[in-house]
């Protein structure tokens, strides 16, 4: 008696799991493709490969001043807004893309526009009169002062011996 093999398709391998745990994880892909197939996409905001991101902010701190970067690739400086309101930062940016081609046998005009919010807190050592924003080649820099009160002498703290 000779044995058949099945051959077994993709999608008959995929349904049945080796355990719960792979069954669990599957169903669960499932669900967040059929989420993300649902919604409509961000409009090409930011958009690296397929996926839109929102922009990350660098902040780094030193003994003067705390500072905020951000890249904004293709967004016009005049579409940038930057807030301070009650010690909280918010930078919001918008971003407009307009793509026309016309030929003898078509005509295509695409439109997109999208926009996004950062906030953060800054601490009370900087001086709010004293903040400032720059924009060159995609990048937006602010720099916050801090008060001179909140620059103190660096101390040095002797460690003693415990008895």
């Amino acid at each position: 008696m000779a044995k058949t093999e099945i051959a077994k398709s993709p999608e008959t391998a995929a349904s049945r799991p080796r355990d719960m745990f792979s069954a669990m994880r599957d169903e669960m892909d499932k669900v967040f493709q059929h989420f993300e197939r649902g919604f409509p996409r961000w409009p090409t905001l930011f958009q690296q490969g397929s996926s839109v991101l929102v922009p990350e902010l660098d902040v780094r701190e030193n003994s003067t001043s705390i500072t905020v970067e951000a890249e904004l690739p293709g967004v016009a400086e005049t579409d940038i807004s930057v807030t301070l309101a009650n010690g909280v930062l918010t930078i919001k940016a918008e971003k407009k893309q307009d793509m026309e081609e016309k030929s003898e046998h078509y005509h295509l005009s695409e439109r997109s526009y999208g926009s996004f919010a950062r906030s953060l807190r800054l601490p009370e050592t900087i001086d709010e009169s004293k903040l400032e924003a720059k924009f060159d080649k995609g990048v937006l820099k602010i720099t916050a002062e801090k008060r001179p009160e909140a620059v103190k002498a660096e101390r040095k703290i002797e460690i003693k011996k415990s008895a």
